[in-house]
This record gives structure tokens, sequence and C-alpha cells, in this order.
């Protein structure tokens, strides 16, 4: 289903100019506003174009939110536009425009090399899949999906498929991240037997239960589409355009929201597999909406030299016990970040693994940094430009970012059920409570099953 016009193609000429067959061409799949920041981000490589954009809102207002800008169709055509303006070409390059993504994927796949999904968490595994299905490269937003099983099917159909992939955990491809993995296996502060993790206050949910009021959908949303696999409910502004990270059925919370970022130098620096126990605690629960403060506790087998590992998960403005390497008069940053915790000090960072340093600070100074072994990055979004190229894979592939995101996921399970999860990873299942298999599983509208 084509929403809006679509403008004749042009070629880019001048100094600069690629070649089309050296082009590759993207459909962005949501326009909220991490979607329009990536359209923004991919269109300053020039080797981009945007060929199609689908999203079931055609605006939505986000002057209350940290994006900048508004999201939807309508703003996501405006940005594609004032970019080619300021590189002196007119209109968006045959742009196409559509509200259901699978019509896009069928109507416009010739023209698409590639895929960014930056829709809800809810609908990551449908339009990953979908796109997967269609034989394009995926870039996909953290967390990859909405649940667990979901992250393992889309892993498994990439890694059949041979698509480049990408999860949007930005933090993964900095020189900082890097580095701090070089220390740990340079063992610069010995054995770690503890890491702990932690984000700034969550945005307390209105309601605790769904609203009764039924307001009218606004003009140019498909509520319907909008709700996806998701289970059917009315259009209430509780719901969108961002709040919906603190609803079961849409998000995961503020550890859903943001544990691909700040576990992610643990993950990769201890190469953390399957926990064999998930456990948490948090502020009152209820069915709807998530808690307005938890923390989470995973325990990890040891791993051929490194020895069990206990991982701590804090939101809601719960910071972690202050260590005991940490100077006097220095504190743990508030907003985020995440402490690893070794036998010789600790390496603190804060979120999207930024700025590592190891503390105390005089064992910084002293330490004789080693020599590069990870190689660098030429940029999150290049790097799976290139993958999708025919370059090396993305160091953030779904074999990795699914990985990364069932741990994420686990978490999410244990704080919105308040049950310990004995794991099972291979078989997928807490051994101890079988009656959590629906939401390990997720849940799918009919037509929208992966």
């Amino acid at each position: 289903m084509v929403a809006a016009s679509i403008v004749p193609r042009r070629v880019l000429g001048g100094p600069g100019h690629i070649p089309p067959s050296n082009q590759l061409n993207i459909a962005v799949i949501g326009t909220g506003g991490q979607g329009i920041t990536n359209i923004k981000k991919f269109l300053e490589h020039s080797d981009v174009r945007i060929t199609a954009i689908a999203d079931p809102a055609e605006f939505w207002d986000n002057s209350d939110l940290y994006y900048r800008h508004n999201g939807g169709r309508r703003p996501a055509i405006q940005a594609i536009e004032e970019h080619h303006a300021k590189r002196g070409s007119e209109g968006h390059h045959g742009c196409k425009v559509y509200v259901d993504f699978r019509r896009m994927l069928e109507k416009s796949g010739r023209d698409i090399d590639a895929v960014v999904v930056a829709a809800c968490n809810h609908i990551h595994a449908v339009a990953t899949m979908a796109a997967i299905r269609a034989g394009k490269g995926v870039y996909c937003e953290k967390p990859l999906t909405y649940s667990i099983y979901e992250a393992r099917t889309v892993a498994q159909a990439a890694r059949e498929a041979k698509v480049a992939t990408q999860l949007g955990n930005q933090g993964h491809s900095t020189d900082d991240i890097r580095r701090a993995v070089e220390w740990v296996r340079d063992g610069a502060i010995g054995k770690i037997r503890e890491v702990h993790v932690w984000a700034g206050e969550n945005r307390i949910p209105e309601f605790t239960e769904r609203p009764k009021e039924t307001p009218p959908v606004p003009k140019g949303l498909h509520w319907d589409l909008w709700l996806g696999p998701a289970p059917e409910r009315p259009y209430h502004p509780a719901y969108a355009p961002l709040v919906w990270h603190y609803w079961w059925d849409f998000g995961g919370g503020k550890l859903g929201n943001f544990g691909c970022h700040t576990l992610d130098t643990a993950v990769w620096a201890l190469d953390l597999k399957h926990p064999t126990l998930v456990e948490a605690s948090s502020t009152p629960l209820n069915s709807e909406t998530t808690p307005i403060a938890s923390t989470c506790h995973y325990k990890f087998p040891a791993l051929g030299s490194r020895p069990p590992l206990d991982l701590f998960w804090y939101d809601g403005g719960i910071r972690p016990p202050r260590p005991d390497c940490l100077e006097p008069g220095r504190d743990l940053p508030s907003r985020g970040g995440s402490l690893l915790v070794g036998d010789e000090g600790a390496i603190l960072s804060g979120t999207w693994s930024a700025s590592p340093r190891i503390i105390p600070e005089k064992k910084m100074r002293e330490y004789e940094l080693p020599e590069p072994t990870i190689t660098r990055s030429r940029g999150h979004r290049r790097d799976w430009i290139d993958a999708c190229k025919g370059g090396p894979p993305a160091s953030s592939n779904f074999d990795y970012g699914a990985r990364l995101t069932e741990i994420v996921l686990l978490g999410v399970v244990a704080i919105r059920t308040g049950t310990t999860l004995h794991w099972d990873g291979p078989n997928m299942r807490a051994t101890n409570a079988p009656q959590l298999d629906p939401i390990i599983h997720g849940h799918f509208r009919k037509g929208w099953e992966i």
C-alpha cells in the first residue's frame, strides 16, 4: 500500500558521484525518532540511498522526547528531501512511501538491497524475518527481538540466508569498547568474578492497567499495523510514540531498552553465553507495565580459564555498591555504566561502553597498554554497509547480537514475572518454571507469525 507520492529517480552527478552499481539501496522500517536518526546517519555515506520507507504513522509528535525531531512518514521524507537539497539534488530519488512494510518488500523488492529495522521492539522479529526471507541484509535496532525464541530464530535464519547483519548497539563499534576488551584479555585487572551494570532512572508509566478511555485514532495512523503481532487493544496515547517501552506487550522496560548497550563490554570481553540462573527483584509488579525500579542477578558458569561469574543489573536510580578500589571523592556515573571487578582492580565504563578506565586511577596510569588485537571499526553503520557489499561481517552481527539480546531478555522475563529462572540455554527453557514458556516464546496474532 503506497501512502504518498513517488518522486522520479534522478542520478547524482559531479564530484563525489557514486555510480549506481556501487550504491547500496536501503529501505527503512519504522520512522519514529530512532528511524529518522538512522536515515540521517546512513545518508551521510555517499554510497547509500534510501529507496523506500514504511511506517504505520504519518506523524508522531516527539516534542517531549529526547530525539529533538518528530517521527513518522512525513518527517522522514522531509529529512530525506532536506539531505538531497543540501547536496544540490532535487527530490528524494524515487523513495517510495508505504504504510505496511510487508507491501513494501513485495512491491519494491528490486529497488532494495538492505533493510534497516527501527520499529518498536514487538515488530523487530517479524520485520527482520520478512527482510531476511526476501534476501536482504538487515540492520536492526536493539534489542534484536521482543522474545528469546525470536532472537534465536532470527539469528538462525540470517545464518542460513547468509545475509549481512548488524545489531543497533552503536557502542560496540567504538575504539572504547575494543580497548576495554583488550585490557580484560591482557589480564589488566586479573580474574573477573563480578560485573555490575546499571542505567539511570526509569520513565514512570502513567498507568498500571490499561486505560479505559478509547480516544479516536490520530489521522494518518494505522493502529492495527502498529500493533502488528501484539495482542489487540484500542488505541491510546499512553502506548505511543515512545512510552511503549514500559508496557510489557511492546517492550522490556529499562533493561530491554538499554541492556544491549551497557552489558556489551562484559558479554564481549568475557564471552558470556547461557547463564544457569537468573533472579530479580523490583518495586511492585503489575501485569501491564514495567516496575519503577528493578535489579537482576545472573549466574554464569566457568568457561575455560574464566571463573564463575555473577552479573548484576540495576535500574530506576539504583546503583551498585561502591567498589573498594574507587578513590574517595569519585563516584559511579549516575546515568549508567558498567563495572567489571577483578582480583586486581576494576574497569569502569559509561553507557554505550564509553570512556573505559581502570580503577584505581593510579593503576590506570601505571598500566602498560597492550598492542591492539581487535580490528578497529570504520563506524557501526559503515561496517554493515561494507558487509552488505561483500566485505567482512560487522562485529555485532546477529550471531553475536542475538546472544547478547537473549541474555538481556532473560533478565526481562525474571523481572516481569518475579520468578527465578533455572535456565537450560541449549533447550531454551526454564527447567523450574514451564509456565514461563509463553513469555519466552512470545505472542503472535494470526497473520503475524514468524
